[in-house]
């Protein structure tokens, strides 16, 4: 089967190559998927990059947000799931710890993502546990449908699940382009709340008017100081900010007395200076919240499947076009999803 491989740390031209590999079999709880379509995210160009946790070993296939067909099952999976149209729910935990048991299985000491810790979806056949699949609701085509997992799970996870917020308030969406945070963006647009976008032109300013009551150029001035003025200097009661670094303290001081800052990740870097007082002196809270548990998958597939939440889809390209999706992410010129058919 063909496959886009990452073959070492390097640009795109240098370390994506499309490649033949042997289709993978499945082991006895696990299924084979016929990819028809695989989204790309962030974690895609960090495997390329490197990151603090990476482990140097290569190739890597990668790719976390798979939809599909089964096309083959192990000896224990009921074989009902054959040519059943199905999304992958990307996050595998043992499933009998404390934390899996309490249903959240992002916090299990085994836990592992698809398309990190094992071969994701960017070939034309990808081998999954049985236990992440999710059947495609009809309303969706695949496309769409990948565009799901990790950007909309995450992003319910962070003003939902974790970030509590409520239809009478207000939130800051930094990187308000990209797949989290354009996802982000919808949900508390669709919540109710007075939403703040943060980004990065015009051009992006113009395709996030719909679910956005004011847009902040960051590039034209601080998002911080832009957001005190608009509030009469009171700030935001929530900033979902997945930047890191660059961005961590003038977040915590877009925030109202009493706000919580959600955290999902640091595509900047992960070791921001911090001014302690300017947390616990106006009564902050600081919330981690990476990818959701599987039921915060099932709650925003049944938005998105109703067309209540409706995923951006950036641009379609072919498997040999990975390389093309990696310099797009790099350079922050797409707005919300890229999603790869390698079929086509």
């Amino acid at each position: 089967m063909r496959a886009s491989h990452i073959t070492g740390h390097g640009t795109p031209a240098e370390a994506v190559e499309l490649v033949d590999v042997d289709t993978p079999n499945p082991d006895p709880n696990e299924v084979r998927i016929r990819v028809e379509a695989v989204a790309l995210n962030h974690l895609d160009v960090f495997a390329r990059m490197g990151h603090p946790e990476d482990d140097g070993t290569f190739p890597k296939r990668s790719g976390c947000d798979i939809a599909g067909f089964v096309d083959s099952v192990g000896d224990d999976v009921d074989d009902d799931w054959i040519d059943e149209a199905v999304i992958v729910y990307p996050g595998v935990s043992c499933d009998d710890c404390e934390y899996c048991l309490n249903g959240e299985h992002t916090m299990c000491h085994e836990y592992e993502i698809i398309g990190e810790d094992r071969p994701g979806g960017l070939a034309e056949y990808v081998v999954v546990p049985a236990w992440c699949l999710e059947t495609k609701p009809e309303s969706l085509d695949f496309v769409t449908a990948a565009a799901v997992p990790v950007t909309f799970t995450t992003a319910w996870r962070m003003v939902v699940a974790t970030g509590e917020l409520s239809p009478a308030e207000t939130v800051l969406v930094l990187g308000a382009s990209g797949g989290v945070g354009n996802a982000a963006l919808k949900i508390a647009h669709s919540i109710g709340a007075t939403t703040y976008a943060a980004t990065s032109s015009a051009k992006k300013a113009t395709q996030l008017t719909a679910w956005a009551d004011e847009i902040i150029d960051y590039t034209e001035r601080s998002f911080d100081e832009a957001v005190l003025e608009m509030t009469n200097g009171r700030g935001v009661d929530l900033v979902a900010d997945h930047v890191g670094e660059a961005t961590w303290q003038r977040s915590i001081d877009s925030l109202a007395m009493g706000g919580r800052m959600v955290i999902c990740g640091a595509t900047s870097g992960s070791n921001p200076d911090i001014d302690i007082r300017s947390v616990y002196q106006h009564h902050r809270q600081i919330r981690g919240a990476p990818m959701g548990n599987r039921q915060d998958f099932r709650d925003v597939l049944s938005l998105v499947s109703t067309g209540e939440l409706t995923p951006t889809i950036d641009r379609v390209l072919r498997l040999d076009e990975v390389a093309d999706a990696h310099r797009a992410i790099e350079n922050r010129d797409v707005v919300g999803k890229i999603v790869i058919e390698p079929s086509g």
